[in-house]
């Protein structure tokens, strides 16, 4: 079943260089296909609207300062069954846990600070594509 996700290369992603290492890993997945992607420093106001479940826990202060401390890239991709594949190539949330050969697993050093987002479920990827891509909601 075709479906379209958010992915977000987050800040740690793209100072350390890694956005070609991670586009050519989504790339790769036959069938999946960057429908529109862009570069911005994500504003306080988005990322609260993003985040919204999470306000009011220890984290969620800490997450907004990382998230809008530099360039993120913002992804639409579309595919196959991407939802679920896109969370099983991104990885666990910590890096530890997450396997050899995902992103997290091959790139991440810390839980907070960990790559990548992609939208958990089918609703939350329409309320992610609202929010990011409104153009294509």
């Amino acid at each position: 079943m075709s479906q379209r996700t958010v992915v977000l290369l987050k800040p740690d992603a793209v100072g350390r260089g890694l956005v070609g290492k991670i586009l050519a890993r989504i790339e790769r997945k036959a069938g999946w296909t960057i429908s529109a992607m862009e570069l911005r420093t994500l504003d306080r106001a988005t990322l609260e609207t993003h985040y919204a479940e999470h306000a009011g826990r220890p984290f969620y202060e800490p997450l907004i300062e990382f998230m809008s401390s530099g360039p993120s890239v913002v992804l639409l991709v579309s595919g196959e069954r991407v939802i679920a594949g896109m969370r099983a190539l991104a990885g666990k949330t910590d890096p530890i846990e997450a396997g050899p050969g995902s992103i997290r697993g091959d790139f991440g050093t810390t839980v907070r600070e960990n790559l990548i987002h992609a939208s958990d479920s089918e609703e939350s990827a329409e309320r992610e594509l609202k929010i990011f891509f409104p153009e294509h909601a």
